[in-house]
């Protein structure tokens, strides 16, 4: 079609070209539209790629701190009960921490906690190195004393040894020794002569003889000797099953035939005493055994045997 002229002899725009102008317009902020949204989407995934990036890497920050963390209260064992106000602490900010990063993502606040509890950390573990320190230190001191302690009582053991000893040296040198000890049956005549003799049909005393001899160590005074006589059936010969005529012998209760009361002045002195037949029923034949005691001490036997 041609193009139709004006009045003043100008030819009339066409239509078509307007038309086809716009639609040009129209194409090229279309093309530019789609490069500017692609451009767009590129770098949205770009952020969220540095976003993942970035809570992959404080992740990986606060786990490795954690694992450090725990396997620090295992070294120190219940070293780590002393601080566990500062491990209550270190695990509230750990989980909050998590929380943030599973909810609202804030890098730099994260971060800035993240660090904050790296500081913490660290004056847990400063503490934690002080107090393996301190208590390495009272370890060390309290063997120490426990050596010492145990070398005082192996002296005091020592000493108490050598203490009973002693007074077990001193307690057998102040027994009295006995000498010249003799027992025998006698018969005394109606005159009042001593006639020795071992028929049992004989005898009417027993008589026991013997010399206590000097010692310079034991304590002087009267002294108490005890005469005991067994029967050959181990019975002894005593008045009566009394206490009265009993002793004491190393924490036991003896029978005793005989006491002699002696003024003993650390000096040899002879003794003798005498058991009445008349005080026994009978005297059976056979082996006689004679004990003197002194001082809680058995100091001297003998015997003699009656047919």
């Amino acid at each position: 079609m041609e193009n139709q002229s004006t009045p003043n002899g100008t030819k009339a725009p066409n239509k078509n070209t307007g038309l086809i102008v716009a639609l040009a317009i129209f194409i090229i902020a279309a093309i530019g539209l789609g490069i500017w949204l692609f451009s767009v989407q590129g770098n949205m995934k770009a952020l969220k790629a540095e976003k993942e990036a970035q809570k992959t890497e404080l992740m990986n920050q606060l786990n490795s701190l954690m694992k450090q963390h725990d396997q620090l209260k295992v070294e120190y064992g219940s070293l780590s009960d002393s601080l566990a106000t500062k491990d209550s602490v270190i695990q509230a900010n750990a989980t909050e921490i998590k929380k943030l990063m599973a909810t609202r993502w804030e890098y730099f606040k994260v971060r800035k906690k993240l660090h904050n509890l790296q500081l913490i950390e660290q004056g847990f573990v400063r503490q934690m190195d002080s107090l393996y320190r301190v208590n390495k230190a009272l370890k060390v001191e309290n063997n120490m004393i426990k050596e010492q302690v145990q070398t005082e009582k192996a002296k005091n053991v020592k000493l108490s040894q050598e203490k009973q000893e002693l007074a077990g040296k001193v307690e057998t040198a102040s027994i009295i020794p006995v000498y010249n000890l003799t027992a025998e049956g006698v018969h005394v005549t109606g005159t009042g002569r001593e006639r020795k003799t071992d028929k049992v049909k004989r005898i009417n005393k027993i008589k026991v003889c013997f010399t206590a001899g000097a010692n310079k160590i034991t304590q002087p005074g009267v002294k108490d000797f005890y005469v005991r006589i067994a029967q050959p059936d181990k019975k002894i010969l005593t008045i009566d099953n009394g206490d009265e005529y009993s002793f004491e012998f190393q924490g036991n209760k003896l029978q005793y035939s005989i006491m002699k009361e002696v003024d003993y002045q650390n000096q040899s002195v002879d003794i003798c005493v005498y058991w009445s037949k008349s005080q026994a029923k009978e005297l059976p034949k056979g082996l006689y055994h004679v004990d003197i005691y002194a001082n809680n001490h058995n100091i001297a036997t003998t015997s003699f045997t009656l047919k």
